[in-house]
């Protein structure tokens, strides 16, 4: 599916034919491995996108976002859907703009979180998250196929552990035209079953935080549609490299290379 309507639609259809887990990839061997071992979507993360560049969660640029996505989009015929982070910007219009780059970008899909980035207001006052939202959904009716609009409530991850106010943010961008709802940070299955049965559309969960990811089976019976897995997996890369690197230094010897995946092996990932 190389027409970017056509991955629209298939992005689409995932949503409405039962729960299924988005793989957040990192780069274009990071996304061929991840299609070739079948999943039917891919999306970037913000902090893994941030990583490969050196810089932490929030702090690249918008254009260093896009052209990351565009690296993703390139390498499969996925559909792709990308963190847009807060939209790049605090007015509407911005919004607005950020999610036809991310069209002309090749995606097919994006999130908008209402995470201001401010240490002293974390999180925007609802009539303002409300107004990007919809901007955010006018821009995307506005594309020549369906760009799906993923809105982020993003209390659980600022200290605001308030479950009715996400529920009235989330309830509130779904009046907006949003088309997945997402509240990541949930600390139980109950706070996501009440979620989901507050909602009409279908809900995201962010699996990467210990102690509150839960298993397919779970979400799914708690009415999860769409599993997306954050940087974990990236951090899971990482994780095996600092193990291989600290045999080296610390034995002097390279056990590691019984273990790992073969460069012909790689290869026809990558020539899929």
């Amino acid at each position: 599916m190389q027409n970017q309507h056509d991955r629209a639609a298939a992005f689409r259809v995932l949503h409405a034919s039962g729960t299924f887990v988005i793989a957040n990839v990192w780069d274009g061997a990071s996304a061929c491995l991840m299609a070739g071992m079948g999943f039917k979507a891919l999306a970037t993360s913000s902090a893994a996108c941030a990583a490969t560049y050196g810089a932490v969660d929030g702090r690249i640029t918008r254009e260093q976002a896009l052209a990351h996505a565009r690296t993703i989009v390139a390498a499969t015929g996925c559909p792709v859907s990308a963190d847009l982070e807060q939209g790049f910007g605090e007015e509407p219009a911005v919004v607005a703009e950020t999610i036809r780059l991310a069209a002309a970008a090749g995606l097919v899909g994006g999130s908008i979180e209402d995470a201001s980035g401010n240490e002293r207001a974390p999180i925007y006052g609802l009539t303002q998250a409300v107004e990007r939202v919809a901007a955010a959904v006018a821009a995307a009716r506005a594309l020549p196929f369906p760009f799906t609009v993923t809105a982020r409530a993003e209390n659980f991850l600022h200290e605001r552990p308030d479950l009715d106010d996400t529920l009235r943010r989330l309830q509130a961008f779904e009046r907006a035209g949003a088309d997945v709802l997402f509240a990541p940070g949930l600390p139980d299955l109950a706070a996501v079953r009440t979620v989901c049965g507050a909602l009409s559309k279908p809900v995201n969960f962010m699996v990467g935080i210990r102690g509150r990811s839960f298993s397919v089976a779970e979400l799914a019976a708690a009415g999860v549609r769409r599993i997306s897995l954050s940087t974990s997996l990236y951090r899971a890369a990482l994780t095996g490299l600092r193990l291989a690197a600290r045999e080296v230094q610390e034995s002097g010897t390279f056990g590691y290379l019984d273990t790992i995946m073969s460069g012909a092996e790689l290869e026809r990932f990558l020539t899929a």
